[in-house]
């Protein structure tokens, strides 16, 4: 049995991703040593970013079933190491992309990434829900997606997506954790126990800030911010941080809530963002009998597409209305979102349609090349 060679090692090890950056371990300088000796033992270091890397077994188990589906290998022994400080500053550098440090890659002319903003008025609407909820039933549609938990005071993404550790630190660059295919951030993952958070204007700008330009995101397709209720200072940072970011409102069909909404959604035509649509949260409950019961009453997310229409001069739809359902709550408590756990449920259904039609929205023209050819007079 001929000895495998060391391009035929590298090869093998191609194919093994760091599961937070998702990127091979060969194109991040990650793989050490590695050699095979004439019995078909094989011997490689795999240099983590950190020492206290919590997914570092999942890394040691790729790296051996990789190795082990060669011809010709009868063992593999991984070794655990650590990158020095240079190796960490060369991998920092060639993920920014030679970006400056305090850039927020979003807001580059260039990017393709679709920034979506989740408002709304008040609280308790169901904003949440929504945005988790969405964000999965997009990850499961084959695209890469993001989250920002935006909602500094009343963070509850990382309970409802059923996020369980905090980022890895790599120097000054953050690796959100993932979960359901979503990669997420939150302050709620640098908080100890259910502590509040009290912080002024300016900080909350600067945990903003921090969440867009010193995570690693990655090449993400969609990135979702989960705001505070109301029109306050985390909504006008994200319109300064990502002036091409658009909103999608979240209202109940109450009066009262859709009025407020409406001062919610009306906050684009002095950022001069551009409103997605409405999404009617909490519509009605269905009876045993096929009939609904609206316990919140009716209209009000048409009303505030109707409304919001006339305020921006553009058509502002109803993307859907969402039933109360049992299990969407029971999913947001559990860290199952209801589009996993009970997708065909009412609630389900609707946020998969709500879902497709943002997934399948076609991108502006910015950053996109034109192929365009001057022409002379």
């Amino acid at each position: 049995m001929p000895i495998p060679t060391r391009d035929a090692l590298l090869e093998a090890l191609s194919q093994v991703q760091d599961p937070e950056i998702h990127r091979p371990v060969t194109e991040l300088g990650m793989v050490g040593d590695v050699e095979c000796d004439a019995a078909g033992a094989v011997r490689v270091t795999i240099l983590l970013t950190i020492s206290g890397c919590p997914l570092k077994s999942t890394l040691e188990r790729d790296t051996r079933a990789a190795l082990s589906d060669i011809e010709g290998v009868t063992s593999v022994d991984v070794h655990l190491g650590v990158m020095s400080d240079e190796q960490r500053a060369a991998l920092r550098q060639q993920l920014r992309g030679g970006q400056a440090e305090r850039e927020v890659p979003f807001a580059r002319s260039d990017s393709l990434t679709r920034v979506y903003a989740v408002a709304s008025g008040k609280g308790g609407v169901g904003k949440s829900s929504v945005t988790s909820n969405l964000a999965v039933c997009l990850a499961e549609e084959g695209l890469t997606v993001g989250v920002v938990d935006a909602d500094i005071y009343g963070f509850s993404i990382p309970r409802m997506l059923g996020v369980d550790r905090a980022p890895t630190q790599v120097d000054d660059m953050l690796m959100p954790p993932e979960a359901k295919g979503v990669r997420v951030i939150s302050v709620g993952m640098f908080v100890p126990g259910n502590q509040p958070v009290v912080w002024r204007g300016p900080m909350l700008h600067r945990a903003l800030q921090q969440f867009l330009s010193d995570v690693f995101w990655g090449d993400l397709d969609v990135l979702l911010l989960d705001l505070p209720p109301g029109t306050g200072d985390v909504a006008i940072s994200v319109a300064q941080l990502i002036p091409g970011a658009e909103i999608i409102v979240v209202t109940t069909p109450q009066q009262a809530a859709a009025e407020v909404a409406e001062r919610a959604g009306s906050i684009a035509t002095q950022t001069r963002q551009r409103i997605v649509g409405v999404v009617e949260n909490m519509s009605w409950l269905e009876l045993p009998d096929g009939t609904r019961q609206e316990i919140f009453g009716s209209g009000g997310g048409q009303r505030v597409a109707d409304s919001l229409s006339r305020i921006m001069g553009a058509p502002v739809p109803l993307l859907g209305q969402i039933p109360l359902d049992v299990a969407l709550r029971e999913g947001s408590d559990s860290g199952e979102p209801v589009v996993s756990s009970a997708p065909t449920s009412p609630a389900a259904v609707v946020l998969r349609g709500i879902a497709r039609q943002l997934a399948t929205r076609q991108r502006g023209l910015a950053g996109r090349k034109l192929s365009l050819t001057p022409s002379g007079r």
